[in-house]
């Protein structure tokens, strides 16, 4: 896809791995309106974005607001003319054993990363399918391929984003609507920002490199999901392995071989952000 002229939203595009996707699209000469729940974020955003040139649309949004979501919509149509792309980065995570922490942290969890996504696709997806063209991008999670204990409600998230990417794949080849793309993304461990100290041990860190920094994501988003309009992007491919050993293995070993890795203690020194809560804690919806 050549991207210059086209129009995206952002989810989730005011830090992380949206803002790097954003900053991308915007060299490229993309539209962009971004989506964030931080407005003094977006408020950053919108000066940096603009001083490179951008045409450039925030707004604070709550995803998983079907309201919000359905007015936000009309407005990025307003603003930018038919939307081309969208990108559903925004997430929610809280770590801890499932049975230590309140089920309403799971609810809040797939509202976020699931839910979010069933409302924002169905407000642009139709108008895609009545041009043949758009591209959608999820962003899922390389725990999506591999569990990792500590993250159960997220991982279960993270599986279904990888779903819902899938089966929308099909859906719209069935309907003979092949000029409308779907890639799910799977990010590894980013040493900063959302999963700052989560790890494996060095085995793991050996076979699965952490991930640098959230540019290196959005250079795949941006160079394979979007330009080669691969289905796929797997950021480091060694991600992969836990989906390869899967189907390979008894899973009673590709169970012990996840705990070799460490996945067992991932989340030990865990200290990214705080996903979105209804507190004065911290209040954004980022990766």
């Amino acid at each position: 896809m050549n991207l210059q002229g086209k129009n995206a939203v952002v989810t989730g595009g005011a830090m992380g791995i949206g803002l790097a996707v954003c900053r991308r699209l915007v060299r490229e000469g993309c539209g962009v309106t971004i989506w964030d729940l931080s407005q003094k974020d977006l408020e950053a955003v919108d000066k940096e974005l603009k001083a490179m040139g951008g045409r450039v649309f925030t707004h604070v949004c709550d995803v998983s607001d079907k309201k919000q979501v359905r007015e936000l919509a009309e407005r990025a149509r307003a603003d930018m003319g038919r939307v081309d792309i969208l990108i559903n980065n925004a997430g929610f995570v809280r770590h801890g054993m499932f049975w230590e922490q309140p089920v309403e942290n799971a609810v809040r969890t797939m509202d976020v990363n699931v839910n979010a996504l069933f409302y924002s696709i169905h407000e642009f997806l139709p108008e895609m399918l009545e041009r043949n063209s758009g591209h959608i991008v999820n962003v899922s999670s390389g725990v999506a391929m591999s569990s990792a204990p500590g993250l159960a409600a997220y991982t279960t998230s993270k599986w279904a984003v990888w779903g819902l990417t899938d089966v929308l794949r099909l859906e719209v080849m069935t309907a003979g609507k092949n000029g409308v793309k779907f890639t799910s993304v799977h990010p590894g461990n980013i040493l900063t920002g959302m999963f700052e100290g989560f790890s494996l041990n060095l085995l793991g860190r050996l076979l699965v490199p952490p991930v640098k920094d959230h540019d290196i994501i959005a250079k795949g988003i941006v160079e394979k999901g979007l330009k080669k309009q691969r289905p796929l992007v797997v950021i480091p491919w060694t991600v992969r392995l836990g989906v390869i050993l899967r189907g390979l293995l008894p899973n009673f070993i590709q169970t012990r071989l996840a705990l070799l890795v460490g996945l067992g203690g991932c989340v030990k020194n865990y200290k990214g952000r705080i996903g979105y809560i209804h507190s004065n804690e911290d209040t954004r919806q980022t990766k």
